[in-house]
């Protein structure tokens, strides 16, 4: 069985789960007093959502606690263990779960002259906010062709169609949203120019739809792009101006973030102080009254993501006793089926753990990191493979670390 597969089907099973509004320690409990014995705890069912084992004897069990169909999470099983006959769990599956109507993989048809209203803004919405959810279980390589397919079609439905001036604006927000996700999704494969031209594309149809909010998380996306590309001061420059632009007025969560991205400008610049005045008004935006509802695209900002923030800014500089700690806690408790999100936060914890003169256990995360981002079509995952093992060349003589290095040293030339 291949460790993708595994992957996917783990993707799959979470997801199942999810939608069973069950936690991993709910769903563990259940089996258990379904089969009458005590051997499946949430680390378990952890393991299983991350790709590391397979349910195997236990599948008729979760059917019937999930109350899904046997025969489809036997289907996927068999994918997994790579028999024929099985149902395919990775991109196409996830997309088709999450992008509605239709075939996922087809941009959303468009007719030259036709003309289109809410309900047509409405499904376009609802197929801009499955790719964000795609997102957070697939990787840059996994969604790109089927982004930017989408992306195009959006942009010819608003030339190539009539509409009244609400419905114009509306379809510009959609394209702005669209081409944010997009710009992400191509920075995560790799693909910094493309990234940069969706991120402007964005820019120019939220400012058309006079979407300040929107111009602010675009143009902060691509900050944040520049900040991490060796463009440290033009990554701050623009960073302060996305928050300028979405103003005092923009909803708490929105706030939180831009401030979270200007707090990363300058770790990025080396200016530390700036950097932590930045964190402390990230959280204090958190905790303001939202009288503005927070739009859709700021679903993902909550307290346990600005202390991700700050254990990275913490990290960067060289504070591990700050940033050690709360990124044991959030992993802790971090959805497992994230998983590129979970390897890069290990990433900088291995980090920090090294800063802090414990190689033993920089290497232990470091083995994790690169287990966990084996076969994910990730660029970020893998730049922070290298910056991992580089840090623990100082370490060489540790057995741990050599042990690691020997395994894994060829990446560092990848």
């Amino acid at each position: 069985m291949s460790d993708d597969r595994r992957r996917q089907f783990g993707t799959y099973l979470a997801r199942l789960r999810r939608d069973a509004h069950k936690s991993q320690r709910q769903l563990a409990a259940m089996l258990c007093a379904l089969s009458g014995t005590q051997s499946v705890t949430r680390n378990e069912v952890s393991r299983w959502e991350r790709g590391e084992r397979t349910p195997e004897s236990w599948l008729p069990f979760i059917a019937e606690v999930l109350n899904v169909p046997p025969g489809d999470l036997e289907r996927a099983a068999d994918y997994a263990r790579g028999e024929s006959g099985g149902t395919p769990v990775g991109t196409a599956a996830v997309l088709a779960e999450l992008i509605p109507p239709g075939d996922p993989l087809s941009p959303l048809a468009t007719r030259t002259g036709r003309r289109i209203g809410v309900d047509d803004v409405a499904r376009l919405a609802a197929r801009v906010h499955g790719f964000r959810l795609a997102d957070d279980v697939l990787t840059g390589g996994d969604l790109m062709d089927p982004v930017f397919r989408e992306l195009n079609a959006a942009m010819r439905l608003y030339r190539e169609s009539t509409h009244t001036e609400t419905v114009g604006g509306a379809l510009l927000t959609q394209v702005g949203e669209l081409a944010q996700i997009a710009g992400w999704i191509a920075s995560d494969a790799g693909q910094h120019g493309q990234a940069e031209r969706a991120y402007r594309i964005g820019i120019e149809a939220a400012r058309q739809a006079s979407d300040g909010p929107l111009v602010a998380n675009l143009a902060g996306s691509l900050a944040y792009q520049l900040s991490n590309t060796g463009q440290a001061h033009a990554g701050l420059d623009l960073a302060r101006a996305a928050l300028a632009e979405a103003g005092p007025d923009a909803p708490p969560k929105t706030r939180a973030l831009f401030f979270d991205r200007v707090a990363w400008a300058h770790t990025r610049a080396g200016e530390a102080q700036p950097a932590m005045k930045a964190l402390g008004q990230a959280h204090d935006a958190l905790t303001e009254p939202d009288a503005n509802e927070a739009p859709q695209w700021a679903y993902w900002v909550s307290t346990q993501e600005l202390d991700v923030m700050d254990a990275r800014v913490f990290t960067e500089l060289h504070r591990p006793l700050r940033a050690v700690p709360l990124l044991t806690d959030v992993l802790g408790r971090y959805d497992a089926t994230h998983a590129r999100e979970v390897a890069l936060y290990r990433s900088w914890l291995a980090v920090a753990l090294a800063d802090a003169n414990e190689p033993e256990q920089a290497a232990e995360e470091a083995r994790r990191v690169v287990s966990e981002s084996v076969g994910m079509a990730s660029d970020r995952t893998a730049s922070r493979v290298r910056v991992v093992l580089r840090r623990l060349l100082d370490f060489e003589d540790v057995p741990e670390v050599g042990e690691l290095l020997h395994d894994y040293g060829h990446l560092l030339s990848a």
